[in-house]
């Protein structure tokens, strides 16, 4: 890259630098409520669902009766890292995963990450990547899972629904697909020890780790097409979180905004990958779309409403 062409990319980065802080200047507690209003949850942010509750509803389903003319459990966690709550009002058109769910005929709920919800006092655990995620998959909470923060590995004591579910029987496979190193991929990541874990112990959980968000959405496909894909899936995909840090956690930031459609359009074509199996009448799917977070300014861990208001949509419940 010459000079002139690097200053030429500078120049041009600066109404979009600009515009991010004169969008902060509009992203108020009141502003952001009216947008999360808007979204028509079926829930208020008094009632809010504590995220832990993913778990339980995971657990319920494999735990409950087939229905008439179905033959096998199987469930996926989409999760949209980073996402805020109400940037959900974005969602529609032909390609969106939320609108996927909702046209036929799932739940919308706010959640809460932090381990309280708003206003509540102060975060128990950090509005963060591991903290938030592991609450999801574990059904507690920092106090008992252990994970505060980024960068805390797992207690072993509380396992996750992967490990759970396939080391007492009730389902066969389990596979946690993502780009983020923190996951498992290093000696501080959240549930290194569970990895080893489930590999010192002949159980079928596998933590793949991909080199994009699109590599992500690619891996899971190419699980969900296998004739004997796994019985429980989380895909992460990450772009509203990453570009949130780049330029902004902002309803009012384009590249945030352009974040969560990437996102939506993988879901959808990982619920199309879904519904095109060949054994998908057969099998009785829950699907759901999270977040394990939300995001202030640059950021997120903090108590704000912007950071602590989730949501989850469900096929069921």
């Amino acid at each position: 890259m010459t000079f002139l062409s690097m200053l030429m990319s500078i120049i041009l980065l600066i109404p979009a630098l600009f515009g991010l802080y004169m969008n902060d200047a509009k992203d108020t507690q009141e502003a952001y409520i009216k947008r999360v209003e808007s979204v028509g949850y079926e829930n208020t942010i008094e009632t809010a669902i504590p995220q832990t509750e993913i778990h339980n509803m995971l657990v319920d389903h494999y735990k409950s009766d087939l229905p008439e003319g179905k033959t096998k459990k199987k469930a996926i966690v989409i999760g949209y890292d980073g996402c805020r709550a109400d940037v959900v009002s974005l969602a529609g058109g032909d390609f969106s995963g939320i609108t996927a769910l909702l046209n036929d005929g799932a739940s919308i709920n706010l959640a809460y990450c932090g381990g309280v919800n708003f206003p509540d006092g102060e975060n128990t655990q950090d509005t963060s990547t591991a903290p938030g995620w592991c609450s999801v998959l574990t059904g507690v909470w920092a106090d008992k899972n252990g994970v505060y923060g980024n960068g805390q590995p797992k207690s072993l004591e509380y396992k996750t629904i992967m490990t759970e579910l396939v080391e007492d029987g009730t389902i066969d496979s389990a596979s946690f697909i993502t780009k983020w190193n923190g996951h498992f991929s290093k000696k501080d990541s959240t549930y290194i020890n569970e990895k080893k874990y489930c590999e010192d112990n002949g159980l079928d959980v596998s933590f793949i780790k991909t080199t994009g968000n699109e590599g992500s959405m690619i891996k899971a496909a190419k699980e969900l097409k296998k004739e004997s894909c796994p019985d429980f899936t989380i895909a992460i995909y990450e772009n509203t979180d990453s570009n949130g840090h780049n330029l902004g956690f902002s309803f009012n930031n384009p590249y945030y905004k352009a974040g969560f459609e990437h996102c939506e359009k993988f879901a959808f074509d990982t619920i199309r990958t879904i519904k095109n199996r060949d054994t998908f009448e057969t099998e009785d799917w829950l699907i759901i779309i999270t977040s394990d977070h939300g995001g202030y300014g640059t950021g997120h861990g903090g108590a704000t409403i912007q950071e602590r208001m989730t949501f989850i949509v469900a096929n069921r419940y």
